[in-house]
């Protein structure tokens, strides 16, 4: 463009020169000089490594692999000794298996190998589920950036209380989300019919993920409910035939029994429940009033996600289910956080990006351990349960539906611009009994706006010879087509415009436990 000087990196991305990004602001244009060459963005790189190390290293507590060592001696025990799965503890303390039998049944390969080499694996089966679960989340913008923006993304996620947590247990949630992601990539790609058994084998592994069933059947995905039911009532059934006694203890014992995962009220625990049970320490709380305040987030969850349902925004619908799993779970360690991952990538995809820098700021601080001793009074309501909030927040204020930015439109200069009178078709008003093309859906289409798959067509067109008034109302919701019923007539076709361009403890666990 004349007037505009400016350089290109090794990327290709255009710099300006005065250090003022697009609007004039100051700053942006300074950050993409430092980042304009590979070599310059790989020293960034490298830098904050070495920072998420040495913070890694210091300030969080190391879990030591906790409760991968839990997995790893139940179904040791079990193989090798003779043992029942929820006979174990670990050595020490009151902590033993705790998911249901098919869990188990799934880590039976860690009975071959020794325990350093299950930590290596384990640590390697969440890097993949990381890798798969920002892949469904951001890969296409990621993309858009090559090796630096995946590089990025691994420094800052290492960061976040929730992740570095689940890495440091040997945790399974990321693997958990990774398959509930799978059935959303499915279903948001136009391949539902193969949706499902993502959710039913997370299901079965653990009991949170089945609220996700009852998102299928919210969005009448009658079909993939139906496969994640059977998966996971097959994965129960094949548990119960490997492990008969174990499995009817669970189902009859062990899972009512939430003291043996560790105590309400700890300040790991980030679920209704654990607020509750922090504000009445040390006595129980009423079992009544949570399940109310559970009855009332699931009423909201149900609200909101049949919004965005609506407009088939599967992101949002999904990352509001595993909020409210959250929520409603009696127990709700930080690590389980890993389930707001999405919320951030609807977040992102929305341009809230203060809001998600600022939320993200607070998940890596670990800001709820300042009340690890002592939760009571007004701060440490507030303080405590500051990741709870963040949850319910979420739950009741993320962007749902169809964003603004997708939805195409006539360009400001095309709104403003009057379109060139016709000698060939002379303005004629349209008949009373036939539609005039210029004020239907499809006047947008033909005017040459674009339109994508997850676009809101606008509800005027432009006149020609007036300027366009704003959208009287939206289009049908996201991957619909609307189909012209009417062919206007060559005394009431518009002239042709010309086409415009579209500018389960994650920090509950402690070398020294604590006392249940």
């Amino acid at each position: 463009m004349s007037g505009t000087s400016g350089k290109r990196g090794t990327t290709g991305v255009k710099v300006p020169s005065g250090g003022q990004g697009p609007g004039g602001r100051q700053g942006a244009g300074g950050l993409a000089a430092v980042l304009s060459t590979d070599r310059r963005r790989l020293c960034f790189v490298l830098g904050l490594a070495v920072v998420v190390g040495v913070f890694t290293a210091t300030v969080p507590l190391l879990r030591d692999w906790f409760d991968l060592r839990v997995y790893y001696g139940a179904v040791d025990s079990w193989v090798h000794h003779g043992g029942s799965i929820y006979d174990y503890r670990v050595p020490g303390t009151t902590y033993g298996f705790t998911y249901p039998p098919f869990a188990a049944v799934g880590m039976l390969p860690m009975a071959l190998v020794g325990l350093g080499a299950a930590i290596a694996l384990g640590l390697l089966l969440n890097l993949a589920a990381l890798a798969s679960v920002v892949g469904i989340l951001v890969g296409p913008e990621l993309r858009r950036y090559g090796w630096f923006g995946f590089a990025l993304t691994a420094c800052l996620l290492a960061l976040l209380e929730p992740v570095r947590d689940t890495f440091s247990f040997g945790q399974v949630n990321l693997v958990l989300l990774a398959l509930v992601l799978s059935d959303a990539w499915l279903l948001s790609s136009g391949r539902g019919r193969r949706a499902g058994v993502g959710i039913g084998l997370a299901a079965a592994i653990k009991l949170t993920p089945a609220l996700f069933i009852a998102l299928l059947l919210l969005g009448r995905r009658w079909r993939a409910a139906g496969v994640a039911t059977a998966v996971a009532l097959a994965a129960t059934a094949l548990a119960a035939w490997v492990a008969p006694d174990a499995s009817r203890f669970y189902w009859t014992d062990a899972l009512w029994d939430t003291s043996r995962i560790g105590r309400l009220a700890y300040v790991s625990n980030q679920s209704l429940q654990g607020v509750l049970a922090r504000l009445v320490a040390p006595e129980e709380p009423s079992r009544a009033l949570w399940a109310t305040l559970a009855l009332l987030v699931l009423c909201v969850w149900a609200w909101r996600t049949s919004r965005a349902l609506a407009d088939e925004d599967w992101t949002a619908a999904f990352a509001l289910t595993g909020l409210a799993a959250c929520l409603v779970s009696p127990i709700t360690w930080v690590h389980h956080l890993v389930w707001l991952l999405p919320s951030f990538a609807v977040l992102l995809h929305r341009r809230r990006l203060r809001v998600a820098a600022a939320l993200y700021a607070v998940l890596c601080s670990s800001v709820v351990w300042l009340w690890f001793d002592d939760a009571s009074g007004l701060d440490g309501f507030l303080g405590s349960n500051t990741y709870t909030w963040i949850t319910l927040g979420l739950l009741l204020r993320l962007p749902v539906g169809q964003p603004r930015l997708a939805r195409p439109a006539l360009t400001r200069r095309a709104r403003a611009t009057p379109a060139a009178p016709s000698a060939a078709a002379p303005a004629i008003s349209a008949a009373s009994d036939q539609p005039s093309p210029a004020s239907s859906p499809d006047a947008a289409d033909t005017a040459g706006a674009p339109v994508t798959g997850r676009a809101v067509v606008a509800g005027r067109g432009a006149r020609p010879g007036r300027a366009a008034g704003p959208p009287e109302a939206e289009g049908p919701a996201a991957g619909t087509e609307r189909v012209s019923t009417s062919v206007p007539t060559g005394s009431t076709r518009p002239s042709a415009s010309k086409p415009q361009s579209s500018s389960e403890r994650a920090s509950s666990y402690t070398v020294n436990p604590p006392p249940a």
